[in-house]
């Protein structure tokens, strides 16, 4: 009997990828890279144990997690070093180390592990320890500092939404300034010219598609010229390009279809736009990105292709 022409018959599915969690947590963590030298550069030394504390307390609340319940051991696959660098780059440049080990234990603890851990938590990790945090510290996790005043008991300064929100007598950065970062703001989200390198590093490796980022950096421009605000400010004086590129793209918490994604993108633009122009609060990109997670698996209900003969 001739052996090469007998045919192997297996389950589905029978396509394959290269593709694996901890390849594409790698990715992503290379594409954060520039901005958290960048945040190092800016905000000084502080930093990188904002960061250090941010990443060891979601990687231990996740083995602790995975201990207690006696799960298989996950964490070489680098989902809670993202989380770790994701929820420092959402923190003010001073904040207290032992409420960056709280929110650690929140993002990985409380969100994404009670829910099944990595695949299944609704909301995502980062942002929500944000908003916990920023609920129950609101003091503390709004004092932003001016650039390059490396001073642990920094003067505080406030972010260019919130002049421009409250209309406070203090000099809005020049947009050149915003490019490149040199503004006051949460760690990781001042440099638009840093993140985008990085988003355009994900775009490049293909872990993430042009459809959130486009379309909800699209709709605050667009809302923005509607509403006579300055676009440009609005697209860089805040968490937008942050939020917008390694957020709001998260694979858990996004849709799985084009059209889902540009909804979703769309819906978060929206959001976000309101509560700047007309919210107590100067920045709405959090708050977005999770009422809008919330909403994937309706959005993804009505965008997946029906089955052929339906």
């Amino acid at each position: 009997m001739n052996t090469k022409n007998i045919c192997k018959i297996t389950c589905s599915p029978h396509i394959h990828s290269s593709e694996t969690v901890g390849k594409i947590m790698f990715y992503v963590i290379i594409s954060l890279l520039p901005a958290l030298f960048g945040s190092i550069y800016f905000f000084g030394i502080y930093v990188l144990e904002i960061i250090f504390v941010s990443i060891i307390s979601c990687v231990l609340s996740e083995l602790l997690f995975q201990i207690l319940m006696k799960k298989e051991i996950r964490i070489y696959d680098g989902s809670a070093i993202v989380t770790g660098i994701l929820l420092a780059f959402v923190l003010p440049p001073r904040i207290p180390l032992w409420m960056v080990a709280i929110g650690g234990f929140l993002a990985i603890f409380l969100v994404k592990e009670l829910f099944g851990g990595i695949g299944f938590n609704i909301f995502n990790p980062a942002l929500t320890a944000r908003a916990i945090l920023l609920a129950s510290y609101p003091v503390e996790m709004t004092k932003f500092i001016k650039p390059f005043d490396y001073n642990i008991d920094a003067i505080t300064s406030a972010t260019p939404l919130f002049i421009i929100k409250e209309k406070i007598n203090e000099q809005l950065p020049t947009l050149w300034q915003m490019f490149l970062g040199s503004r006051s703001g949460c760690i990781g989200e001042t440099s638009t010219l840093l993140l985008l390198i990085g988003g355009l590093f994900l775009l490049s490796k293909k872990v993430i598609t042009w459809h959130i980022p486009f379309s909800y950096i699209l709709t605050v421009a667009i809302l923005s010229f509607i509403f006579r605000e300055n676009v440009w400010y609005q697209i860089m004086g805040g968490g937008l390009i942050l939020g917008a590129f390694f957020m709001a793209t998260d694979y858990v918490t996004s849709p799985i279809t084009r059209k889902g994604k540009i909804i979703f993108g769309i819906g978060c633009g929206m959001i976000t736009f309101l509560i700047r122009k007309w919210g107590g609060y100067p920045e709405g990109v959090c708050y977005s990105i999770l009422f809008m997670n919330s909403l994937v698996p309706l959005i993804n209900k009505y965008t997946l292709p029906k089955k052929f003969g339906k």
